[in-house]
């Protein structure tokens, strides 16, 4: 498709924002216009998403919270234009020209990440029985893993001669065992602490947090882009899976990614119950596990050496996580004794 059949499509939604395209780039759902009026981002959505990702950041503006790629409004006022099936909204073009220093990305990311849960910040009521449910739901799905798990592993104990994907199934038992004991103990603790609960907080995701939507402009100020998945939930949504993604490395041990959750935490602190769900999951080897599902159900049919391959990498993953929580942990029980000894002290 050439420019000009390009410029024919998006210059009828242009128009709505008084803007006369000189070229266009298409990346993906993003059109990057250059015009005399200056250079924007023309991104299309789904528009079943789009009446709740325009209300939640109009939500963060009234909050005061302003590093998010602005969107524009249309000369009629609206902030997204429906062409054909789908929503166009429009926004500067940042030039995102920080790449030398790509290690203080994640840092300032989390930091305008835990501005905007603390600006969004509320509590909810949630009944004892949804708790309830929660709880007994997840234990439930983790019996479940762990009988599969006790199933596999004398399958495995019985054989003549173990296939590499076993055997290298065995080496690694004990430490996804460790694992799970470790995130049920987390699970429980977190169920007694909260069973009497009846708020709990809830702050605005942004739902897809990436170093790839936190974007720079020309002045080096950090600003969040994607805002199609944000929605009301538990911050540790937002934490998790970025913290997951950025553990998926060969073994490590990432005391910048302990950095970057504490940076987050001091501009907005888990209470006790966050941090204790937050680390049981974290911590539970759902990738391991479902690796040796995978590998059971398809078990003459499976491709030895990609399973094995993967089973390796869920366990440098299992590893670099279990450095992280095991320090998260240790900062914690010295975090504690040091309020202590305070507290100690201004009592003596």
């Amino acid at each position: 498709m050439d420019n000009r059949q390009l410029h024919q499509e998006e210059a009828a939604i242009l128009s709505h924002y008084g803007i006369r395209p000189a070229f266009i780039e298409e990346f993906g759902r993003i059109k990057k216009v250059y015009s005399s009026a200056g250079t924007f981002a023309l991104k299309k959505i789904d528009p079943h998403s789009g009446i709740d990702f325009i209300r939640h950041i109009q939500l963060l503006y009234q909050k005061g919270y302003n590093r998010i790629v602005p969107v524009y409004p249309a000369s009629d006022g609206r902030y997204a234009v429906f062409s054909g099936k789908s929503l166009y909204y429009l926004m500067p073009w940042l030039s995102d020209e920080e790449k030398e220093n790509r290690t203080e990305r994640p840092f300032q990311l989390l930091r305008e990440l835990a501005r905007m849960h603390t600006l969004s910040a509320r509590e909810v009521a949630i009944s004892q029985e949804d708790r309830k449910n929660h709880y007994e739901k997840t234990k439930k799905q983790w019996e479940k893993d762990e009988e599969f798990l006790t199933g596999f592993i004398e399958d495995c104990e019985n054989e003549w001669y173990m296939s590499p994907f076993q055997l290298t199934f065995c080496l690694y038992y004990n430490n996804i065992r460790q694992a799970m004991g470790f995130a049920k103990e987390k699970l429980t603790n977190w169920q007694g602490k909260t069973k009497d609960q009846k708020k709990g907080r809830m702050v605005l995701l942004h739902g897809r947090v990436s170093t790839e939507h936190f974007l720079y402009d020309d002045k080096g100020y950090g600003y969040f882009i994607n805002f199609e998945n944000a929605r009301l939930g538990s911050p540790i949504q937002d934490l998790l899976p970025f913290l997951a993604r950025s553990l998926k490395t060969r073994p490590k041990r990432s005391e910048e990614c302990v950095e970057w959750i504490q940076n987050y935490l001091k501009y907005f602190p888990f209470k006790e119950e966050e941090r204790l769900l937050f680390l049981s999951y974290l911590a539970y080897p759902t990738g391991m596990i479902r690796t040796a599902e995978a590998y059971h159900l398809k078990k003459k049919l499976a491709d030895e050496r990609k399973l094995v391959q993967k089973l390796q990498q869920q366990y440098w993953h299992l590893k670099n996580i279990e450095y992280v929580a095991m320090r998260l942990e240790e900062i914690e029980r010295e975090r504690k004794q040091q309020a202590q000894a305070q507290q100690e002290e201004a009592q003596s």
